[in-house]
């Protein structure tokens, strides 16, 4: 399935006509898998990017994290200053009384060794605000991935074990290999451990290094990375009680054309969109990349998801199983 810019070139027009301010009438917006059946799953949103949106979207899910609660975010390359920050997130983590989880990059940077991904937490300010525990550490683990066409396992942090349940907060923005980076990616290349994220990258052929031919866009191993990021994601979900203890929530804030794991990345040339939550990680992603093709100044982002044929990574995860492209957005303003 693609995503092309004419499919959705009438919620585009709708939103230059409506105002320059996004935030304004987002109920009104078209939205390409928008739908008001009760089957389909909720995406809360409000527009209120503040400890108080958080707060907002996390409790309309009406769920409470049991036991030991992990908090998956990005703590940032050194360089980017995207990334959540800790006085944005820091009533949310306290409110799960959670533990900030990283695992250590498969690329040389500032969080390629545990020593130098703890240094920079520090830099940036996570660990002023709650336990950070770098899960991979001491090694990896093994999950299953119930249904997939390229992996049968998701090779993890090993700290995974130590959690109960799971917050998964993520910045959505762009990314340069996968287009888009939202809940799904967090969960898959966010908790593999540095040798997993390799499995994932080249498609579980190889865990050594990133293989040409699958950084190539145009590629049809390209296209296999994004539907193994699906297949890891799937295995996180999974594994905390069939997604019952997992929830998720994304930031669309600072959204540049590239990820927190660029060190220079582009500034962002579009507002600032709000904050969404749900239970359903792919009704998440789906409906931050529609309100990115509403926005009437996301060209950007939506060349640089095309390009590198990041939505499809959706179909494929609906076709699996992990959730519905589908979904009920219900506004909290």
């Amino acid at each position: 399935m693609h995503f092309k810019f004419t499919l959705y070139s009438c919620a585009f027009s709708l939103a230059l006509a409506c105002s320059s301010s996004f935030a304004v009438g987002v109920d009104t917006l078209e939205l390409a898998h928008r739908v008001t059946a009760a089957s389909a799953p909720k995406v809360f949103y409000t527009a209120a990017i503040s400890p108080q949106g958080l707060d907002a979207v996390y409790s309309a899910l009406d769920r409470t994290l049991q036991g030991k609660v992990a908090v998956k975010l990005s703590t940032g390359e050194a360089g980017n200053t995207h990334y959540l920050q800790p006085a944005l997130i820091k009533d949310l983590v306290t409110k799960v009384n959670g533990t900030i989880v990283e695992c250590n990059t498969a690329y040389a940077g500032a969080r390629a060794t545990t020593a130098m991904h703890r240094q920079l937490i520090a830099d940036h300010g996570f660990d002023k605000i709650a336990p950070v525990d770098i899960m991979d550490e001491d090694g990896g683990m093994e999950i299953p991935v119930p249904k997939g066409d390229y992996i049968t396992s998701d090779l993890v942090g090993k700290n995974l074990a130590n959690y109960d349940s799971m917050l998964v907060l993520s910045h959505f923005k762009g990314h340069t290999n996968g287009g888009f980076g939202g809940a799904l990616k967090n969960i898959s290349i966010g908790i593999a451990s540095a040798q997993g994220k390799l499995r994932i990258h080249n498609a579980g052929h190889s865990e050594d290094s990133f293989e040409a031919p699958y950084r190539d866009p145009r590629s049809d191993e390209h296209l296999m990375f994004i539907k193994t990021m699906a297949e890891a994601a799937l295995a996180v979900h999974h594994y905390f009680k069939d997604g019952n203890n997992i929830l998720y929530v994304s930031v669309m804030n600072n959204l540049s054309v590239d990820c927190d794991c660029d060190g220079n990345p582009a500034a962002p040339d579009m507002h600032d969109i709000g904050i969404l939550a749900s239970t359903d990680p792919v009704a998440l992603d789906q409906a931050c990349v529609d309100l990115v093709y509403a926005a009437p100044d996301g060209a950007s982002l939506i060349e640089r998801m095309e390009s590198r044929r990041g939505p499809e990574i959706l179909p494929h995860a609906q076709e699996i199983g992990l959730g519905q492209m589908r979904y009920q957005l219900i506004s909290l303003d």
